[in-house]
């Protein structure tokens, strides 16, 4: 009861770190239940091994199938950013919690992703990947291959389909 207790206080602090990458300011992300799992083996025919070069593939997750970059790592998009706008929404303390997936290649190269893959210019200079005209990130605490405790955090926040559209229905992260 204790461990439960812990944990479930830990997601609270979490969420509230986390609100100003998010919703309105002064509001923490909802709970919706039990964090989302880690990664499972990939479906038939879904490569986790990229081909030489490869920068994006696609991975089986508990919320279905999504795109990782080489190493396994889950990719999010951010609601508050404009499709085809050529800018990100996230910028400062959101930056640092949301690190933009970035690239030195003009297209990236792509592994099962159907979305159209393209880049934009970060404040800093370096290339941001975007899937469908909108930038991708990845969440500071997915530490490893398969995490995806970004999804649904702050209902702004959501796992990105191999045809890249938004994982909305996979539930609450936070």
């Amino acid at each position: 009861m204790r461990k439960q207790l812990r944990a479930g206080l830990s997601v609270l602090a979490a969420a509230a770190a986390l609100a100003g990458c998010g919703g309105n300011p002064g509001t923490t992300s909802p709970t919706t239940g039990t964090p989302l799992t880690s990664a499972t083996a990939p479906a038939p025919g879904v490569s986790t091994t990229p081909a030489a070069g490869v920068e994006l593939k696609t991975a089986t997750s508990a919320a279905g199938p999504i795109v990782v970059d080489k190493d396994g790592k889950s990719v999010y998009f951010f609601t508050k950013d404009v499709k085809d706008s050529g800018t990100s929404a996230c910028k400062d303390a959101c930056a640092a919690a949301w690190p933009a997936v970035t690239t030195t290649s003009d297209p990236p190269s792509v592994e099962g992703v159907s979305g159209t893959i393209g880049t934009i210019s970060t404040a800093d200079g370096a290339k941001q990947v975007t899937v469908n005209g909108m930038p991708v990130y990845y969440f500071a605490k997915d530490t490893k291959a398969g995490d995806i405790l970004g999804q649904g955090v702050d209902d702004a926040w959501y796992l990105v389909s191999p045809a890249g559209e938004m994982l909305k229905s996979a539930g609450g992260g936070y």
